[in-house]
């Protein structure tokens, strides 16, 4: 399963990569994986902090974050 989650994951970096800031539903509909596993990649990639996860009144935005946002979390 680890692995899966990670497959995904590198389907979901490059998704964003390309796209830039996605609603979530969209990931969900485009990528073609079980929503589980996206979800659970999501979550990984959130954890990770390779993404930023935005709360929005009908949807979360997911996008990657930004080398300047890698380093302000580590001056923190």
């Amino acid at each position: 399963m680890i692995t899966k989650i990670g497959i995904v994951a590198g389907e979901i970096w490059h998704f964003l990569d390309e796209r830039g800031e996605v609603a979530l539903s969209e990931i969900v509909s485009k990528i073609d994986r079980p929503r589980d596993n996206i979800l659970m990649s999501i979550g990984w990639l959130a954890r990770e902090g390779h993404i930023l996860l935005d709360e929005g009144a009908l949807d979360y935005t997911v996008s990657l974050r930004k080398q300047a946002d890698y380093e302000q979390v580590n001056k923190i």
